[in-house]
Order: C-alpha cells, then sequence, then structure tokens
C-alpha cells in the first residue's frame, strides 16, 4: 500500500492518464475495482457528494462479463465522496461526453463511468496495464496491486484517528472487527496517538 506522500505522488502521476478519475476513485472511496468498473453515473450524485455502490462487474472466460449484485449486504452502501474527487469527476464527465461525441453510434452505452473508449467494461487487463505505467512514472514500485489501492485508503483513514466504524463502513466490510483483523498493522500507531492524547489532556497540566 501507498503512504500518504505516495499517494499524492501516485495520483499526480496519474493526471496523464484517460483513466486519471478512476484511479482518485480507487484511493479516495477504498472502493474494490469490480465495484468502481461497475460504477454508473445514476450511481452518483455530486450535489450531495455520494457514490452508491449497486452492483459489480463479474468477468469469465475471458471477454464475457455480466453485472450482478455485492456479495453481502454491507458491500451496498453509499460513500461520501470528497470535494475534490466530486470536481474531478465533473470533469471526467464532460471529456467522457466528447468520447461520445466523436464515436458517435460506435459508443457503446452502459452508462458506466470508467468504460472503455467504446464504452464497453474495462478488462482487468487492460487497467494493470495503465496503473504499472503510473507507478513507474511516480517512482513506486511497481509490485503494488490494484487492490493495495484499496488498503491504501483504510489506511490513510485509520492513521488519521477516523473512527473504525467509519471506515469499515466505507470499505463495505461486514464488521468492525473485520476491518481491524485487515488492518491491524496501524494499531500500534494508534495506540501511540492515544497515549500521547491522555498524557496531553492529563499529565502535561500536572507537570506545569
Amino acid at each position: 500500500m501507498l503512504d500518504e506522500d505516495e499517494s499524492r505522488r501516485f495520483l499526480e502521476a496519474a493526471q496523464p492518464e484517460r483513466l486519471q478519475t478512476m484511479f482518485s476513485v480507487a484511493v479516495s472511496t477504498g472502493m474494490r475495482p469490480e465495484e468502481y468498473l461497475a460504477l454508473q453515473w445514476k450511481d452518483v450524485d455530486l450535489e450531495r457528494k455520494t457514490a452508491g455502490i449497486r452492483r459489480v462487474l463479474i468477468r469469465v472466460a475471458g471477454q464475457k462479463w455480466f453485472f450482478s449484485e455485492p456479495k453481502t449486504k454491507s458491500s451496498t452502501r453509499t460513500i461520501t465522496l470528497p470535494i475534490g474527487l466530486v470536481g474531478e469527476i465533473r470533469a471526467h464527465r464532460k471529456r467522457q461526453a466528447a468520447e461520445r461525441m466523436r464515436l458517435g453510434p460506435a459508443w457503446t452505452n452502459h452508462d458506466l463511468i470508467f468504460p472503455s473508449e467504446l464504452g464497453t467494461p474495462l478488462t482487468h487487463s487492460n487497467i494493470t496495464q495503465v496503473f504499472k505505467r503510473i507507478l513507474r512514472r511516480a517512482g513506486l514500485r511497481t509490485s503494488l496491486r490494484l487492490y493495495d489501492l484499496r488498503h491504501t485508503h483504510a489506511t490513510l483513514l485509520l492513521k488519521a484517528d477516523v473512527h473504525p466504524k467509519i471506515v469499515s463502513e466505507r470499505l463495505g466490510h461486514s464488521t468492525i472487527s473485520l476491518t481491524l483483523d485487515v488492518y491491524s498493522h496501524v494499531l500500534p500507531s494508534m495506540q501511540e496517538k492515544a497515549a500521547d492524547q491522555i498524557d496531553m489532556m492529563l499529565y502535561s497540566r500536572i507537570a506545569s
């Protein structure tokens, strides 16, 4: 996964790419790849700054694909979007409208926010190639996986002292304990912050 500085470098390096906003969504929301690949324009409310996870993209036998319901009840959720990301999505929508106009009837409309240049669903291999290119451009390790952007989102929030319940809801985990089990590596630093807070609130005044 990426730390805060690496995340900024990654997003900056993604800017020349057609799919830059997709990677911003991955880092800024913690969605799974199969979730943001199935995201449709009807799922987002840019005025309310929300995106709803209502389906996932499933691929079988190479190029065959279909939409399916999320695996669990908790995976069906609504995520609040950062204001900066809302601006990116608005700009992305304008670029996509221009693409559709250029292609005309050649465009296949599935209402996807992040389709191929023909409007069809992207493949995992398509986006992985772009992902690796961005990592190289940013000077980051190319061993990272797409799923690590989801882990990055969760880790950044936990290190920023966002309540684990909120992190769990954004990720679509079934329980808080699952979130804490998966991201147990973050807990030691959270424990240190908690001790520092108690020290500041109680003992610093006594010492003075």
